[in-house]
């Protein structure tokens, strides 16, 4: 191992001590279930709008995002990035307060938990579909998160896959089965801020290395389509390929994601102050649209970097790696450059930790609180409750470990896939327990398990058809679900007046 790459692993390590601590200290005030899954409602609005939005972002912001602008250019990524920012926004803007309001009058620590409470869902039937739906969706998920950090190293270091990904796996599920919900939003917080500096970094040096802003630009404006907002630029070919309406509708529909996110809606769940809503809400669509922007024009200076000869040229899901190939550019100065390169390396990691670890927490809670303790009634004391999460977090680690065995998976179509899933399946739901009066517990029941079920059908058959079915399966999915919910909710008996009540009350908070 050279020398810049001791002082690499070094950072990275002292990184990883850091996020450990960090739950050794958070397991001292974490005594109950309700704190150890919502933090006892106590997050500040700093940590609430910077630990949603890292737990969002994963490794995708750092890998995914800047490899799509790299090999294409502006258009795909611009489109994904200004549908997730609008997602944020509006999420924010609607949704945080309301939940916040209503899960607290209720009772609810969970999003089953919720929607169970919500619709007075006595046999929970919600309770038990939303847990599977978090289980499905969840655990693939976290799997590709602990894939990806089994990448990283493996890339980096020559570490075996195997070994590289059950280290990373055995530091997250640490500090999550120590310090729970509140050690996660701790880290999440940090993690961010370790993103921030990453992604900054990089823009900065690589604007250097590749001979100046004007440099990159120019070089991105000889490529045709490479920096247009309608067409894509097409690397084999050396043209522009027309994005299309449809595509663009589609891309964006990304956004519609955040409105069945259990790991972003658990966090308005868990402020401590419903009027600190608003700062949060700047607070994380300001660094949502800055970091996505960033990590876009690095994609571009990467590609600049690349015909300036300091970077090799990256095909294919090699483009994915711009940002640890101007590390390691940038690690082989001297010492403190080595550093530097670190922490632009454990913001990789950061963003893929930061997710995995809500991951994590979320699917825990569904199986030892939703499944086992409220729809198999399997009575548990204070203590019990929380020894049951620990573990659970712990077998669930486990099984995530065995489904990102291979190396050869491919991480951001599960994430893609699993985005799609939660969109569906709960953001309708979601949407109209909390907007819509008339909604009842029918309608939940139907939308959700449309929602869930349309997105493997339209991924699997309809979307092979191609042409104007080519689209993002969150898009159709969620429409329909929308739809069967308000439909069924119609045509069957009206809530009670208790639930009815319930939610005015709330409305008037």
């Amino acid at each position: 191992m050279s020398q810049e790459s001791v002082f690499i692993l070094l950072t990275i390590i002292a990184y990883l001590i850091m996020t450990v601590i960090i739950g050794i200290r958070a397991s001292k005030v974490t005594n109950s279930v309700d704190d150890f899954y919502l933090g006892g409602r106590k997050l500040g609005p700093f940590v609430t709008a910077m630990s949603a939005e890292a737990s969002d972002m994963s490794s995708w912001l750092l890998m995914g995002l800047p490899g799509v602008a790299y090999l294409s250019g502006v258009c795909d990524a611009f489109w994904t990035a200004f549908g997730l920012a609008l997602g944020t926004w509006v999420n924010w803007l609607i949704v945080s307060k309301r939940i916040r309001n209503y899960s607290q009058k209720i009772n609810a620590i969970t999003i089953p938990d919720f929607f169970s409470k919500r619709y007075k869902d006595d046999k929970n039937i919600l309770t038990c579909i939303g847990a599977l739906v978090i289980v499905v969706f969840f655990i693939p998920y976290t799997g590709s998160g602990f894939a990806a950090c089994g990448k990283l190293f493996h890339s980096l270091f020559g570490i075996e896959y195997h070994v590289a990904m059950i280290i990373f796996a055995c530091i997250i599920i640490a500090y999550t089965t120590l310090g729970g919900f509140l050690a996660a939003s701790k880290t999440d917080f940090v993690q961010s801020i370790v993103m921030t500096i990453a992604l900054v970094t990089v823009l900065v040096y690589g604007f250097s290395a590749a001979g100046g802003v004007k440099a990159v630009f120019d070089n991105a404006g000889d490529l045709a389509g490479y920096l247009s907002v309608t067409s894509m630029h097409d690397a084999v070919k050396n043209t522009s390929v027309d994005y299309g309406f449809l595509t663009i509708v589609s891309t964006m529909a990304w956004g519609l994601g955040y409105f069945g996110m259990p790991h972003v809606l658990l966090r308005f769940m868990a402020i401590d102050d419903p009027k600190k809503l608003k700062l949060s809400r700047r607070i994380a669509t300001v660094w949502v649209c800055i970091s996505m922007s960033v990590a876009v024009v690095i994609g571009i200076v990467g590609l600049g970097m690349t015909k300036a000869g300091k970077v090799a040229e990256l095909k294919g899901s090699e483009s994915e790696t711009i940002i640890v190939k101007i590390a390691d550019l940038l690690s082989q100065h001297n010492f403190l450059t080595a550093i530097v390169a670190g922490v632009i390396l454990a913001g990789i990691l950061a963003a893929t930790m930061s997710t995995a670890d809500s991951q994590l927490l979320a699917a825990a809670s569904s199986i030892s609180e939703n499944f086992m303790a409220e729809f198999l009634k399997i009575k548990m004391d204070k203590k019990k409750s929380v020894i049951y999460a620990r573990v659970t977090v712990v077998v669930i680690s486990i099984i995530a470990v065995f489904i990102a065995w291979n190396p050869d998976s491919s991480v951001f179509q599960i994430v893609s896939f699993a985005w799609a899933g939660f969109g569906a399946a709960f953001g309708p739901v979601m949407l109209l327990a909390l907007f819509w009066r008339r909604s009842n517990v029918y309608g939940a029941i139907s939308g959700m398990f449309t929602g869930g079920v349309m997105v493997f059908i339209w991924k699997f058959c309809i979307r092979k058809i191609g042409g104007a079915w080519n689209i993002y399966e969150l898009l159709p999915a969620f429409i329909i679900a929308l739809c069967v919910n308000i439909i069924v909710s119609i045509a069957t008996k009206a809530p009670d007046k208790n639930i009815t009540e319930e939610f005015d009350a709330v409305k008037n908070m």
